[in-house]
């Protein structure tokens, strides 16, 4: 892929499968996922392979135009990706490129490589899609696989990729849910200063979710599965701390747990669990179990 321009736009249109593309943008070729929401939210990713750097445009599908814009790092739009007669289903996709502030525009030409469809029917292998997310010189891709009789696809692993050379650092597999453009998320997990990387992992009641976690051995400059779990951790580079909480019971049970990190493991600090009381009409504190 060196040289290419390589396009991502993640879009579900309805129950549409998420889709992708290789192309050119002028004479850069490119490649490009799509997944539109049935409300004409668009998210999208593009990215220069000469660079690597995964750049998030977001837009609207309406009236079968589709329109990404690309914005500045002080959040203001300065290039948008127009696509006319946009339908998800279509083999070729032609749009253009337009800079906000030179008015310079290039065609955009794309051909349908593959799907992430759903339903019991159907089953494949090894697609691969960037993420929005990345580190100074490294990006990542998930490796999603889909099994006849599941209904949805899933991650089966992640390709960890060198920024402008396009190569294969590492390759790890694990089992998550698909969460399309934000799979991976970036952080410094154990605070030593270096950057880690996490996956999301699964969705469950209410706002709780899990995610694998991912450190960076200087020693063998690979990653590691950190063995870190807990229900949607946060981190806290300055306090050098992470917290958990879980919730359940539409609201009405909350725990809080906060953790220091010792060689690489997560060693609890203290822990709260509250739960609501009719009669006092609050919270009150409850023994955790």
């Amino acid at each position: 892929m060196k040289g290419y321009l390589v396009l991502l736009l993640l879009v579900s249109l309805h129950a549409s499968a998420q889709t992708s593309y290789s192309g050119c943008i002028d004479k850069y070729p490119i490649e490009l996922v799509t997944h539109i929401f049935s409300d004409g939210d668009a998210r999208a990713i593009y990215a220069y392979t000469n660079y690597d750097e995964p750049i998030v445009i977001n837009g609207t599908l309406k009236q079968k135009q589709l329109v990404l814009y690309e914005k500045d790092s002080a959040g203001k739009n300065k290039a948008t990706l127009t696509f006319i007669n946009f339908d998800a289903k279509n083999v070729l996709l032609e749009g253009v490129w337009k800079d906000l502030r030179s008015d310079k525009q290039f065609k955009i030409t794309l051909t349908k490589t593959f799907d992430i469809d759903y339903g019991e029917s159907v089953g494949w292998a090894n697609r691969e899609i960037i993420q929005s997310e990345s580190l100074k010189d490294r990006y990542f891709k998930l490796i999603i696989s889909k099994e006849k009789g599941d209904f949805y696809a899933k991650v089966t692993g992640m390709k960890i990729m060198e920024k402008k050379t396009d190569k294969l650092i590492q390759q790890i597999n694990f089992e998550c849910q698909l969460w399309g453009l934000d799979n991976v998320s970036v952080g410094d997990y154990n605070f030593d200063g270096i950057g880690d990387f996490s996956v999301f992992e699964q969705s469950y009641a209410g706002p709780n979710t899990s995610s694998l976690y991912f450190l960076y051995n200087p020693k063998t400059r690979k990653y590691f599965n950190s063995g870190f779990s807990g229900t949607s951790l946060s981190f806290d580079k300055d306090k050098k701390r992470i917290y958990e909480h879980n919730q359940c019971c539409a609201g009405n049970s909350h725990m809080n747990a906060e953790y220091k990190v010792v060689k690489n493991k997560m060693v609890l600090v203290k822990k709260v669990c509250l739960e609501y009381d009719e009669k006092l009409q609050d919270f009150k504190r409850v023994k955790c179990n």
